[in-house]
C-alpha cells in the first residue's frame, strides 16, 4: 500500500534525475524515505520541494537535490561503513543507511539527536548508531570508516576525520567561509591525499574543536 505522498516523492525523483542524478541507489533510496517525516509538522506541505526547510534548533533538513549530489559524490557501497557529521532530523543518516552496511552519526544538539534515534525506530532502520558529540572529534571507538560525510560548513576538513578514514576511503565535506562553502572530496591513498574540488554550496557552520566556534 502506498501513502499520500508516494506520488510527490516519484515526481521529486524525476526532478533530481533531470537535474543530474544519476546513481540508481541513491534515487531508490529518496524514493523509498519519507521527507515528511523528517521535518515539523508546519511545513510538512513542503518537505518534496527541492529546498531546505527549518527543523528547529537554528538548523535546516538539506534541499533533496543536495542530499541526492552529496550521496552520489560520496560513492557509497553496500558493504561500506560511514561517519555522518550532523545528523540534524535524519533524513540524509536515513539515506545512508540504505545504500551503506552500517552508519555511525554524531549530533551536536541533543535534541535533534533524539529525534533522528527515533525515526530510525520507527522506520526500522536498524545499521545507524546517533550520539550526541563534537562530530569535528570523529569516532574513534568504531574507526576506521570507508566513507565521511560532514553536512555543516567548515573552514578546512577536521584533522581528526581525515585519520579515522580507512586507506581508500572518501570524505565530503563543505569546506570554506562560514557562510559559503564548496563540496570537497578528499580521497585517502597510500600516497597521501587527493582533493577534489566540486560546487558551491550554503550549510549551517560546523561548530565544535576543529570547526567553527559557537559565536
Amino acid at each position: 500500500m502506498t501513502d499520500k505522498y508516494d506520488y510527490q516523492r516519484r515526481r521529486l525523483v524525476k526532478l533530481l534525475e533531470k537535474r543530474g542524478i544519476k546513481d540508481r541507489r541513491v534515487l531508490d533510496a529518496i524514493q523509498k524515505i519519507p521527507r515528511h517525516r523528517f521535518v515539523p509538522e508546519h511545513v510538512r506541505a513542503q518537505a518534496y520541494g527541492d529546498h531546505a526547510l527549518p527543523i528547529g534548533s537554528s538548523q535546516t533538513i538539506s534541499q533533496p537535490y543536495i542530499v541526492a549530489r552529496m550521496s552520489e559524490l560520496l560513492a557509497v557501497k553496500p558493504e561500506h561503513s560511514i561517519l555522518e557529521i550532523g545528523s540534524g532530523s535524519g533524513y540524509q543518516t536515513a539515506i545512508l543507511a540504505h545504500l551503506a552496511r552500517r552508519v555511525y552519526s554524531l549530533e551536536r544538539i541533543a535534541d535533534l539527536a533524539h529525534q533522528a534515534i527515533q525515526r530510525m525506530r520507527e522506520l526500522g532502520l536498524d545499521n545507524v548508531k546517533v550520539q550526541t558529540f563534537d562530530g569535528t572529534v570523529g569516532w574513534s571507538d568504531v574507526a576506521p570508516f570507508d566513507r565521511i560525510m560532514v553536512t555543516a560548513g567548515s573552514p578546512q576538513v577536521p584533522p581528526p576525520l581525515l585519520e579515522q578514514l580507512r586507506v581508500g576511503g572518501r570524505l565530503l565535506i563543505p569546506e570554506g567561509a562560514r557562510n559559503e562553502q564548496i563540496l570537497v572530496v578528499y580521497r585517502k591513498l597510500r600516497q597521501g591525499l587527493r582533493r577534489t574540488v566540486h560546487e558551491p554550496v550554503t550549510f549551517v557552520p560546523l561548530i565544535g574543536r576543529h570547526g567553527w566556534d559557537g559565536g
